[in-house]
């Protein structure tokens, strides 16, 4: 069975499992205001579950990293995907803060491959056109899986209880790893159901001369070009502002405008219709200017820079939330601008470098992310004791830094060659 399209086939299926990995992380936020009432835990309790959880998240980016980069997409993602639906599943014996604290370590080390390991996946199935887009399609996952989440834990909570629904949400997995084994039989250069049309297209990529084909940093080399540190600092300050959103939604909810859990699960998923939105939109965004004849560069660049346009507006916006109504609809505008962002920063380490490095930096670069979450996550029940309108302006600030850092020091967008080669790129500003 040969086909042109089944690099779409691949990521559309990695997709999924961010719906999965986001439906894992979230039952806890969903659940929590219950949950905490029968263990006696409050929301600094909850606040170390989110530490704890970012913590092994970072430790998990960078391990998956290399791990995918030695081991291939197809065995790192099962290793991944199998060690969380354990994790997600054991919280249903947890009846600690102690022992939630050590599921939430387990779930948020082995989830963190999901990034790395599409990232991946994403620099060896698409040309540096298409790259974006397939990165606007994975992240449409987790907020797919954020939309979903809420109404379906809420859903699965009344009818079952917090501890069957773990149990179940933890079987998901599982089922994925059955089409991702049979599917994903190797590699777009050896995969048997590939055609030679598009094995060319997906091999044959104009914007990547063949000095910098194969130019694979180690970590140590990695840390030594500003390009990597562009990447690294923008995601330190840009990925708090989702995490404030994924982790603390439900909370802000609940405290903000006394929701329950029924009325989290109906107001919860909106938010993340515009981020998925976002997703597809910058995808698209940097894929169309491309085909225009803008460079790689360019492209990438107004899709961060109108992100970011967005997104910091409506960040101070939120402060004035007066109803959930309102609340919602802006949070919305927020990742919307947040995805048509990221997916591009997400974008750049293929673009400077060789499939065979980019897990590594798309790790280095999520423990980063990580280390700007836990800057601020214990900062938001210090700054929400009377409303959230300081945590929401914090966040705004870290707008215009993101993109100074992936600007300012990313410079040429191009793909980068070894020390002492030369790239035959040109027009990539």
């Amino acid at each position: 069975m040969k086909t042109f399209g089944f690099r779409w086939v691949v990521i559309g299926l990695i997709a999924v499992a961010t719906v999965i990995n986001y439906i894992d992380r979230n039952a806890l936020a969903v659940m929590w205001p219950e949950i905490s009432k029968e263990i006696g835990a409050s929301k600094e309790d909850y606040a170390l579950l989110v530490t704890v959880f970012m913590i092994f998240y970072a430790i998990g980016q960078a391990a998956f990293g290399r791990l995918f980069d030695k081991i291939g997409a197809r065995m790192g993602f099962v290793v991944s995907i199998a060690l969380w639906s354990a994790a997600i599943a054991l919280h249903a014996a947890a009846r600690s803060i102690l022992t939630f604290s050590l599921v939430r370590a387990l779930l948020g080390f082995s989830e963190a491959g999901a990034w790395p390991g599409a990232a991946k996946a994403n620099a060896e199935w698409f040309p540096s056109r298409e790259r974006a887009l397939a990165q606007g399609i994975f992240n449409s996952g987790a907020s797919i899986g954020a939309i979903v989440s809420a109404p379906l834990i809420a859903l699965l909570f009344v009818g079952l209880g917090w501890q069957a629904t773990f149990l179940l949400v933890g079987g998901l997995g599982a089922l994925w790893l059955i089409p991702w084994l049979w599917l994903y039989r190797a590699g777009p250069d050896r995969h048997p159901w590939v055609s030679a049309a598009e094995r060319e297209h997906i091999l044959s990529d104009p914007q990547v001369p063949a000095a910098a084909a194969e130019y694979a940093p180690p970590v140590g080399e990695l840390l030594k070009l500003r390009q990597s540190w562009a990447i690294i600092l923008g995601r330190f300050f840009l990925d708090p502002i989702w995490w404030l959103f994924v982790s603390w939604l439900p909370i802000y909810l609940a405290e903000t405008f006394g929701f329950d859990i029924k009325q989290i699960g109906l107001f919860a998923w909106f938010p993340f219709v515009g981020a998925m939105i976002g997703s597809l939109f910058g995808g698209w965004l940097s894929g169309a200017l491309i085909r225009k004849g803008w460079s790689v560069g360019r492209a990438r660049k107004a899709a961060i820079l109108f992100g970011g346009a967005v997104m910091l507006p409506a960040l101070l916006a939120t402060t004035q939330a007066a109803d959930p109504t309102t609340a919602v609809v802006v949070i919305a505008v927020i990742l919307f601008g947040f995805q048509v962002a990221i997916g591009n920063i997400q974008s750049l380490p293929a673009d400077y470098f060789s499939g065979k490095s980019v897990g590594t930096l798309a790790g280095v670069s999520g423990m980063a992310a990580v280390a700007g979450v836990l800057a601020t996550t214990w900062l938001v029940p210090v700054m929400t004791e009377i409303s959230y309108a300081p945590i929401f302006i914090l966040a705004a600030a870290l707008v215009p830094l993101s993109i100074v850092a992936v600007i300012g020091l990313g410079g040429r967008v191009e793909r980068l060659s070894a020390p002492g080669s030369k790239t035959t790129m040109e027009h990539s500003r």
